[in-house]
C-alpha cells in the first residue's frame, strides 16, 4: 500500500508564514522610518518676508 503524499499546506501553517512575512515587513518599515528621522535634512536659513499689501490692494 502506498502512501498519499499531500503537497497543500495546512491552513494554519499558511496563516502563520503570512503573519511572519507581514510581521517582518512592518519591522523593517519602522526601521526605515526610525533612519530617514535621523538624517539631519538643511532648513533654510533666511526667512523670506514679502510685503504683498500692494497686490492686495490692487484687487
Amino acid at each position: 500500500m502506498q502512501l498519499k503524499y499531500n503537497r497543500s499546506q495546512s491552513l494554519g501553517s499558511s496563516i502563520i508564514r503570512t503573519l511572519v512575512k507581514l510581521i517582518v515587513v512592518i519591522f523593517f518599515l519602522i526601521i526605515a522610518i526610525f533612519l530617514v528621522e535621523k538624517i539631519n535634512f538643511p532648513s533654510p536659513e533666511t526667512e523670506f518676508k514679502i510685503d504683498i499689501t500692494d497686490e492686495i490692494k490692487k484687487l
